[in-house]
């Protein structure tokens, strides 16, 4: 009869990881990564039944994308705000032709300041991109890439002691505990708490980094519940574009072709790609397997460092980042709880 319900014996049983295939393509924390562009919400715990080994691959290479970005740092002898918007700009450039070629989205419903009631939020999360990764890219002139992307590794903790903040909560002893591991890892980085001291300077860099990137990602939690991943990526490159324009003409403009091609690259393979790939890769796999694989960025990054840089961290600093790390993991695979950022 109509209106009466199904006998339980009926009722179809979910598929395993239905959930996951769900809410994963809104989950993908395009919008920050980064170091979205890249915040991560959980996942259900079922493995999709479709995952394949290609998925895992993709989920690897675009966290090793990610890792790579920091070594621009050192191939471009550039100031960190040309930098950034350059990789934004052809990143956002990137966006906006697949959104109208692959999506059928208007010219002109990719103007950021059309989304009338996000304006605000979408300007303040254009502002924090844009001084999240100057001061990451900041943090590796001055210091190492493993000391910046050790320092950027802090985000997750923010995310932790912020989010109690705003909802009220009481921190948990887990947040507390992965207080006292970071300050510890901190601690065996930096050789002289001086001033002058380049790995001091590069860390409280990266650490700004980090907490500038926790920030954005709690906000974009919000907004990703009323607009799509990659939209909201185009959006807050666009915009950290926007933001920085004013600041080029305080800077030199020459640049060689080398540097248009590392710009390029920068842009295309390191942000807009490796954003594709890391979203196509929450939507197949397990939560867990993307929690910790996007931990896996600070390492990829120094060992990409190492092999093309020739840049070998000391051991002070791979002690200390291990403690990083720990608290990292302790954090972010807090069960019940939403990851904190992912890769950006």
């Amino acid at each position: 009869m109509p209106g009466r319900p199904a006998p339980p014996h009926t009722a179809p049983t979910p598929e395993p990881g239905a959930e996951a295939r769900q809410r994963a393509p809104h989950d993908t924390g395009l919008g920050s990564m980064g170091r979205d562009n890249k915040g991560l919400n959980c996942i259900a715990d079922g493995a999709d039944a479709g995952c394949t080994l290609w998925d895992n691959l993709a989920l690897h290479g675009a966290v090793l994308l990610f890792g790579l970005a920091g070594l621009f740092g050192k191939w471009l002898p550039l100031h960190p705000v040309l930098i950034v918007f350059g990789r934004v700009f052809v990143a956002a450039l990137a966006f906006a032709l697949w959104l109208h070629w692959g999506k059928g989205l208007a010219w002109r419903g990719l103007l950021p300041w059309r989304s009338q009631t996000h304006r605000g939020a979408l300007l303040l999360c254009g502002g924090l991109l844009a001084l999240h990764w100057v001061a990451f890219f900041q943090s590796i002139q001055v210091s190492t890439v493993s000391i910046g992307l050790l320092g950027y590794a802090t985000a997750s903790l923010f995310t932790a002691l912020l989010e109690p903040l705003l909802s009220r909560e009481r921190f948990s002893m887990r947040t507390v505990l992965a207080a006292g591991v970071t300050l510890g890892g901190v601690s065996l980085i930096v050789p002289h708490w001086q001033l002058g001291d380049a790995s001091l300077q590069g860390l409280a860099w990266g650490v700004a980094a980090g907490a500038s990137f926790a920030v954005l990602t709690l906000i974009n939690r919000r907004l990703r519940q009323n607009m799509d991943a990659v939209r909201l990526a185009y959006y807050q490159d666009a915009t950290a574009a926007l933001v920085l324009l004013p600041f080029l003409t305080l800077l030199p403009m020459a640049l060689s072709v080398r540097e248009l091609g590392l710009l390029l690259v920068l842009g295309l393979l390191c942000t807009a790609f490796a954003h594709g790939l890391f979203a196509h890769a929450l939507g197949r796999v397990r939560a867990g397997t993307a929690v910790v694989t996007s931990t896996l960025e600070p390492v990829y990054g120094i060992a990409l460092a190492w092999l093309l840089l020739e840049e070998q961290p000391a051991a002070r600093t791979l002690a200390g980042g291990a403690l990083i790390l720990c608290a990292v993991a302790l954090v972010t695979l807090t069960p019940g709880k939403r990851a904190p950022p992912g890769p950006r």
